[in-house]
């Protein structure tokens, strides 16, 4: 039995380390030369010429946007996928990892995630495209943030997690905020991140504040949108809006991924 037991320890550390090689590869990624040196300056010269209103009409309108989602919008985007049986397959799934714990059998958690990616990134890059087309800039926001939180509300399904709890969506919160930054800011998020992990398992009170974790949220994404949003709002080149919305969804869900297959792994350690 104990060496059963050692067997299966071995297994899941084994897989631990394979998705921290992941999350350290995320978390230690620098800007490339060529963009901090070329693209950079250009990047600042925009900046320049967008009007100051701009971020802060950009961050009231994400931070409007995450309050009326988290109390009304849920039921909403639910209605876009089918919780049951997603949840129904991960209890499939996890009864067959704890009856026959293999390799295979965890991996199989991460295809739904996968397709969840795949068909989410397609409609938000659609989506953003035709907006951009139109000119319409700053409206479409409430369903970037629909598909950023289906997004993750699936994959999240996907391992097992109910996204509903204060902890849940502080977590999420901050997994965005992880997914848009980088370098020291984006550790500093990781950091929050796995303190709110460890409060999961322990049951203590919130850390921080969701209400303060909205506007940090909310900051993070004007910031990363800024330009493409006001290319956006331009008729015709405002196809861009595409590109942005499908590279702010592949960042932040490479990101929850990562960091709920991490939790995954660590709750079956702790079963152990």
């Amino acid at each position: 039995m104990e060496n059963n037991q050692a067997k299966k320890y071995k297994l899941i550390k084994k897989q631990l380390d394979k998705v921290e090689k992941k999350e350290n590869k995320v978390l230690s990624k620098k800007e490339i030369k060529f963009i901090k040196n070329k693209v950079s300056p250009i990047q600042e010269k925009i900046e320049s010429k967008i009007p100051a209103k701009l971020q802060q009409t950009l961050e009231k309108a994400f931070e409007t946007g995450f309050k009326v989602v988290f109390e009304k919008g849920v039921g909403l985007i639910e209605k876009t996928y089918k919780k049951e049986s997603k949840l129904q397959d991960f209890d499939v799934k996890h009864y067959m990892i704890m009856n026959q714990m293999n390799h295979k059998n965890i991996n199989e958690l991460d295809k739904g995630a996968a397709k969840t990616v795949r068909g989410n990134q397609f409609i938000s890059t659609v989506e953003g495209s035709l907006l951009g087309a139109l000119g319409i800039g700053i409206p479409d926001i409430p369903i970037l943030i629909g598909m950023i939180l289906k997004s993750i509300y699936e994959i999240s399904l996907s391992y097992g997690f109910d996204y509903t709890t204060d902890r849940e969506k502080l977590y999420i919160l901050y997994m965005i905020c992880a997914g848009v930054t980088k370098e020291d800011v984006q550790e500093d998020y990781n950091r929050k991140l796995e303190r709110i992990a460890v409060g999961n398992r322990m049951a203590d009170t919130l850390p921080y504040s969701i209400d303060n974790a909205i506007k940090e949220t909310s900051t993070r994404l004007a910031e990363a949108m800024l330009i493409a949003k006001f290319i956006q709002g331009i008729p015709i080149v405002g196809v861009v809006g595409g590109v942005s919305n499908f590279n702010i969804i592949k960042d932040i869900t490479k990101m929850a991924r990562i960091k709920y297959k991490k939790r995954y792994l660590e709750g079956l350690l702790h079963e152990k």
